[in-house]
């Protein structure tokens, strides 16, 4: 298959598969796919980068930006009320027109930085697993990864467990109307992770771009990655950046990130358990980066929380079967929790890729 067909697949499958919730990206994944342009735009990104997730990140940047307006009319998160029509083909055309420098620059450079905060449902509940695995009480956080860096916020977001016979289970930080809210569906038999015995010594990230979420421009890119129907995905996004920006936080720009694990544990103080992270990035990774992560993650005997498709969450185990979800519910894309220590490997949870639901298993 050459390369255009291969873009076009890409296309036409991640609107068919993935965007069952979101009308307008399934029209515009079709639109994308007849659309010379659109496809040659895709193929602009690295082959680790080119997902259909960062050419449609691309085009919502531009909207956001008002740089595109014809397709902000179709934008919910623009004001726009247009459904998907005929109409969606030209103003694709006019967005790649008047902003093709722009799309390429973001397609050759960017990255799909979601930082989904919802997440933290699973990384909370994934982080007393580690502290009961080793006995430890202050953990320093590692992510990587790391994007904005919402994720080391984990412990300062309130959460909310619902279990099946329809009751809420608070964890987490307090509810006060500024905190970001995170409720998630419990799903099972397996007890509710009790109130945390540890707590967050240490916060650090590592990504070859990280985004400090105190810049406009960094900040729209991330809500740029969001999908446009969701409004409460964007309302907690704002809340947690500006939650972090009252926390000790480090992010670290790094070309080689996996290299530099072993320098970050070098510096730690004392007494703390280091503990790595990384949910929906090896996804990015090349097959031989992979490879070598897991190596060094042996080789230094570190906790590792890993949230990825099961394919690259469970090398060791089998991978266990998946829940039986809720209606309206799917299983598409779901994410598979993993603890990988001292070369054990031990699978936790399946979870909604953005947290909407968790099937503990540890």
């Amino acid at each position: 298959m050459d390369t255009d067909s291969q873009e076009r697949t890409l296309l036409r499958r991640f609107g068919r598969d993935e965007c069952t919730q979101e009308p307008l990206y399934a029209a515009l994944c079709v639109a994308a796919a007849e659309n010379d342009p659109a496809v040659a735009l895709l193929a602009e990104a690295p082959p680790e980068q080119r997902k259909v997730n960062l050419l449609l990140a691309a085009l919502h940047e531009r909207v956001l930006a008002g740089a595109a307006p014809e397709l902000a009319a179709y934008y919910s998160s623009a004001g726009g009320t247009r459904a998907p029509d005929a109409g969606l083909a030209d103003a694709l055309n006019a967005c790649l027109r008047h902003e093709w420098v722009r799309l390429v620059e973001h397609m050759r450079h960017r990255a799909t930085q979601t930082n989904e905060v919802a997440r933290c449902a699973a990384i909370w509940a994934a982080l007393g697993a580690v502290a009961a695995a080793t006995g430890a009480g202050e953990l320093a956080l590692l992510d990587l990864g790391c994007s904005a860096g919402l994720n080391l916020g984990v412990d300062r977001y309130a959460l909310r467990y619902r279990r099946d016979d329809g009751r809420w289970h608070a964890r987490g930080a307090a509810r006060d109307g500024r905190v970001a809210d995170i409720e998630s569906l419990w799903l099972g038999d397996a007890p509710l992770p009790e109130a945390a015995a540890w707590r967050l010594a240490q916060r650090d990230g590592l990504d070859p771009a990280p985004i400090a979420v105190s810049d406009a421009d960094g900040l729209r890119w991330l809500q740029a990655c969001l999908w446009p129907h969701d409004a409460r995905r964007r309302e907690r996004l704002a809340r947690a950046a500006a939650q972090l920006q009252t926390l000790p936080v480090t992010l670290t720009a790094a070309d080689d990130c996996i290299a530099a694990i072993e320098p970050w544990l070098r510096g730690l103080p004392a007494g703390v358990q280091p503990v790595l992270l990384t949910s929906w990035v090896l996804y990015y990774f090349n097959a031989a980066d992979v490879v070598r992560l897991r190596a060094e993650v042996d080789r230094l005997g570190l906790p590792w929380i890993c949230g990825e498709l099961p394919a690259l969450s469970a090398e060791r185990c089998p991978v266990p079967p998946p829940p039986a979800l809720p209606a309206g519910e799917s299983a598409a894309s779901a994410t598979l929790w993993t603890l990988r220590h001292r070369e054990q490997e031990c699978h936790l949870a399946w979870s909604h890729p953005h947290g909407r639901w968790i099937h503990w298993l540890g």
